[in-house]
């Protein structure tokens, strides 16, 4: 359950990464207050919110098994671990 929470809050931060470097590429101070004015980290938030809203949707519809798969839990069969498939 980590990798999906991890992955989408690595989504979440692309945003910003892609603007700090922009901020960087053009030689203004990355830190400095006066690179981050409220107006564009609201657009930032809402594309990250957007980015993630839409990887959610993604991942809900294309992950998964199959329909009409059969999901088989983890067991041990005679001393041998036999991990969870969908058949």
């Amino acid at each position: 359950m980590i990798r999906p929470l991890l992955t989408e809050i690595g989504i979440f931060l692309i945003p910003f990464v892609a603007y700090a470097l922009f901020v960087f590429a053009s030689r203004r101070d990355v830190l400095h207050r006066s690179s981050w004015p409220l107006r564009i980290v609201v657009m930032l938030a809402t594309g990250a919110c957007l980015l993630v809203i839409l990887s959610l949707v993604l991942l809900a519809n294309f992950s998964g098994a199959p329909p009409g798969a059969t999901y088989t839990p983890a067991h041990v069969d005679n001393g041998k671990f036999i991990p969870g498939a969908d058949k």
